[in-house]
């Protein structure tokens, strides 16, 4: 085959693979269409919950180093014996 053709139809099918991508992501957010994907792992309702209850202990976890440095200022201010 001729460079001639065979370069300009490279080029060609590699601009068609980019806007095939930009049309249809498949990744960590949106579901591709019907034809073309699966729901992401992180749309599952098991993954939804466990993101969720790692979001709660961290919060808790927070909170309470937040609550423990505000008791250790207090003490620091104010000792009590």
């Amino acid at each position: 085959m001729m460079d001639r053709l065979f370069f300009p139809m490279l080029a060609v099918l590699a601009l068609a693979m980019v806007a095939l991508a930009a049309v249809w992501p498949q990744g960590l957010g949106d579901r591709s269409p019907p034809p073309f994907g699966h729901t992401p792992i992180q749309q599952t309702p098991e993954v939804k919950a466990a993101m969720q209850r790692e979001n709660n202990a961290s919060e808790q976890r927070l909170n309470a180093a937040r609550n423990a440095v505000a008791d250790i200022q207090t003490q620091a201010i104010s000792p009590t014996k």
